[in-house]
């Protein structure tokens, strides 16, 4: 049995911090606005869809006691629908989607609604604790470190350099403002007040105005805790090779802290003729991938590997990737790794632009990339992000 994705909806991304828009609109409301707007694009009858899977990564304060039931609750479907929330770190809202899929393909579920949220602004990385955060063990054995000198880590290992991460994140950048010129994001939604005013209608942390002289000044972030907090040198005595820790990752190359939700409608082929709905893509392969949680953030290039194995592909036969931009040398090495050039790679900018709304990024960058294969009158694309602790994640998608 097929899974197939109906369609797609994100609102804006605000930023995440006490200056961005969307710090007085909740989590729930966030989801809630999500859900709403699929209900009326395609005037839904919400009784045939049985469960919302939203992807959470913060699960304290507003997002806490499963923030998924929540926004179904809110979200004025029915006391029927169901709601559950997974955490996967930043592959949650990737996550989400394909376990929808597993279960409409399994034949146990028809129609799901998957996707993610995080207020980021409101519920900040690290307020629910854990022993992932809190507990020495796990750092002793694992040799855990933080994630940007994770990143860090990658440049130095595989010779990136501060010319080419602040390269990339400029590239970012002018990509995802012609995108916005040109309106390309056509399935973002705006976020309004309870009174349906609009709050924020454009997603706030694109710069146009980015230049490589300006993200040069910008001094790395990473440099004094690696060397302070004795991080650099755990690094070092995984991979030896590495002689000195190059700290090239900054506010301006890594990806930006912001609030945002999304949702995709997926179901079997049977519900859509039921909803009078065409599918627009089918889900072709989900995998992911362990890796050393040193380096933490190289997952990428194996999970995607999996995914193409899994549907027998390769990498050329895919159009378009979406990478999320977790930091600048994450998406380099990815890139390296899969064998694939930048052209074909987030064509629209990416994190380091348009902000990482960790819960729901990865059904973000579904969305982004099945507008843009439509746009452009292509086939395939693949999802992949980067997941703390050493893990990967990635979904391979078909145009209908």
């Amino acid at each position: 049995m097929e899974a197939y994705i109906y369609d797609a909806i994100r609102t804006v991304r605000g930023k995440g911090n006490k200056k961005g828009a969307l710090i007085g609109t909740t989590a729930t409301e966030l989801s809630a606005q999500v859900l709403k707007a699929l209900r009326h694009k395609h005037d839904l009858n919400t009784e045939l869809v049985e469960d919302v899977i939203f992807g959470c990564v913060t699960q304290a304060k507003d997002q806490a006691a499963n923030i998924a039931k929540s926004a179904a609750q809110q979200s004025g479907y029915g006391d029927h629908l169901c709601g559950v929330s997974v955490n996967r770190f930043c592959g949650s809202g990737l996550e989400a989607i394909n376990q929808a899929a597993a279960y409409v393909k399994s034949g146990f579920r028809d129609c799901i609604i998957a996707g993610g949220v995080e207020s980021m602004s409101r519920v900040s990385m690290g307020s629910d604790g854990g022993g992932f955060l809190m507990d020495p063990m796990q750092a002793v054995d694992g040799s855990m470190i933080p994630q940007g000198i994770s990143a860090d880590l990658i440049a130095s290992k595989y010779g990136f350099s501060r010319a080419d991460v602040d390269a990339f994140a400029y590239e970012s950048q002018m990509r995802a403002s012609k995108a916005e010129a040109e309106k390309r994001f056509v399935s973002r939604i705006p976020v309004t007040d309870i009174n349906g005013i609009t709050v924020l209608a454009t997603d706030e942390n694109i710069r146009p105005s980015t230049t490589k002289e300006g993200l040069l000044k910008l001094s790395p972030s990473f440099e004094m805790m690696g060397a302070m907090g004795g991080f650099d040198q755990v690094a070092i005595d995984k991979y030896p090779e590495v002689e000195e820790m190059l700290h090239v990752h900054h506010a301006g190359n890594s990806s930006a802290i912001v609030d945002g939700a999304s949702c995709a409608l997926i179901g079997n082929k049977e519900v859509g003729e039921k909803l009078g709905i065409k599918p627009r893509f089918k889900i072709r392969a989900c995998a992911i991938a362990g890796t050393d949680p040193t380096i933490m953030l190289t997952g990428i290039g194996p999970a995607s590997k999996k995914a193409l194995k899994q549907a027998g592909m390769k990498a050329s036969d895919v159009d378009l990737y979406e990478i999320n931009e977790a930091f600048a040398a994450v998406v380099l090495r990815a890139m390296d790794d899969i064998g694939i050039d930048h052209s074909v790679v987030n064509v629209n900018g990416g994190a380091i632009a348009l902000g990482h709304p960790l819960g729901s990024t990865g059904c973000m960058l579904t969305g982004t990339v099945m507008d843009e294969l439509e746009r452009k009158n292509l086939s395939t694309g693949l999802i992949s992000l980067c997941i703390g602790g050493g893990m990967g994640i990635a979904t391979i998608i078909e145009r209908v």
